[in-house]
């Protein structure tokens, strides 16, 4: 078949465009090696229960002088996700120490801010990584009763207002803060892992999501019960006083979890 010039030049504008059209779309996806980390809350469930992408899970914690999380929280994490995740590389923690942010209380967008400029971890190659912020300071969404203990607001981002908990147990001495930061911490980690019903995916979305608390389970002595983490501070009280140890996960959000690639 022949071709003319004008049809020749042609050709060659055209196959030049969608090569650079298509060169575009691979550069900003190589460019922004944090995408993976930007997700919905829950996206990453399976990815972190299971090792079918990534091999190992590091999880960062990030917290300025006087909230540094207990050794109990961190030892007591990495116990309940070896009961639950498969990750042949094991799990490794990364501590980074930042200057205390400014002008708290914060707001979750401000929360955002802090990950964005201290966040040193993020999921590449076989590792998946979750970002952990201890709080200096207290939630913008506080009132005089009811306070914030902690938020997973991303795929692999979670804040924990350390600053609250302090303040909670200062006014409750027998208080145990090991147990309130520990439950809190893995409460907000089950929201990473989908639960309760994050993404509608459950098996057990019926009889097994609360109806007045959504994303919490309706089973009263589970860790995502909504109670685990009350933000009364009565029943908090109440709760620190009344429990020794963290709660455990249910038999529904168990079975939930093994649907995703869980242990």
């Amino acid at each position: 078949m022949k071709f003319s010039p004008a049809s020749l030049l042609f050709l060659l504008i055209s196959i030049l465009l969608f090569t650079g059209c298509k060169d575009d779309d691979s550069d900003d996806a190589i460019n922004d090696p944090t995408a993976e980390n930007k997700k919905s809350l829950g996206a990453s469930a399976e990815d972190i229960l299971s090792n079918d992408i990534y091999n190992s899970l590091t999880i960062e914690f990030v917290y300025s002088l006087g909230f540094k999380p207990e050794e109990e929280t961190k030892n007591l994490l990495i116990q309940f996700l070896n009961n639950r995740i498969t990750k042949p590389g094991g799990i490794l923690i990364k501590e980074t120490v930042i200057n205390a942010p400014q002008n708290a209380p914060f707001d979750i967008d401000e929360i955002k801010e802090i990950e964005e400029d201290n966040r040193t971890a993020y999921t590449e190659d076989d590792n998946i990584a979750v970002y952990v912020f201890f709080s200096n300071g207290n939630s913008s969404k506080d009132t005089d009763t009811s306070v914030t203990l902690g938020t997973a607001y991303l795929n692999t981002s979670i804040v924990i207002y350390k600053k609250t908990m302090l303040d909670l147990i200062a006014n409750n001495q027998s208080s145990d803060v090991e147990t309130l930061e520990a439950t809190t911490l893995q409460h907000e980690f089950g929201h990473i892992l989908g639960l309760v019903n994050i993404s509608d995916d459950d098996i057990h979305p019926k009889g097994h999501e609360d109806p007045d608390n959504a994303r919490h389970c309706v089973i009263e002595d589970c860790l995502m019960y909504f109670e685990a983490t009350n933000t009364d501070e009565r029943e908090v009280a109440r709760f620190l006083q009344n429990r020794a140890n963290v709660p455990q996960l249910d038999p529904l959000c168990l079975d939930d979890l093994k649907s995703k690639g869980g242990k």
